[in-house]
């Protein structure tokens, strides 16, 4: 199968180059980035497994990738391909990401302040669809906010969380 650089879309290059290596390895593909921090060119391809994934399983997934990677050579610049959990506290950025975890507790990082003020909220997923998520807060109001309205969206640890009912 070629993998081909479509339209400079390196991300979605390498989506389709890892999928079937991290499948191979009982793996899953979380979210792939490829962010400049400073003056360096990062790729980070984050993976997932029923029961967690550890560091030996990102050994193992940055020891498989690398070498198609090289030979593939979707990247012009170079880069530090770093493979990782999306951990505990992770990212909830694509359609199943908020559908795989409605019910949870998450905290939500506003682009702009709500009418009260607040920048970000702390509440139960309770949906998703059509790219919006309806949430019920911690005073169990149930809000319906656009994905793009959010900065960030992440899932929270139920031990630290008190006061929020599923």
């Amino acid at each position: 199968m070629a993998y081909k650089k479509k339209n400079g879309n390196t991300v979605e290059t390498v989506w389709k180059l890892a999928a079937p290596i991290a499948a191979g390895l009982g793996l899953s593909i979380w979210d792939v980035r490829f962010l400049k921090e400073g003056a360096d060119w990062f790729l980070r391809i984050f993976i997932d497994k029923e029961g967690g994934v550890g560091i030996e399983d990102c050994e193992a997934m940055s020891r498989a990738i690398n070498g198609p990677l090289d030979d593939l050579d979707p990247i012009d610049q170079s880069y530090c391909l770093e493979v990782s959990s999306p951990g505990i506290d992770r990212e909830l950025v694509r359609e199943e990401h908020f559908l795989a975890f409605v019910g949870a507790v998450v905290r939500v990082k506003l682009i702009r302040p709500q009418e009260d003020g607040r920048r970000e909220l702390l509440a139960v997923l309770k949906d998703y669809k059509e790219n919006t998520m309806v949430l019920q807060t911690e005073e169990g109001v149930t809000i319906s906010l656009a994905a793009k309205d959010a900065s960030s969206v992440r899932l929270v640890d139920d031990d630290i969380v008190g006061g929020i009912e599923e």
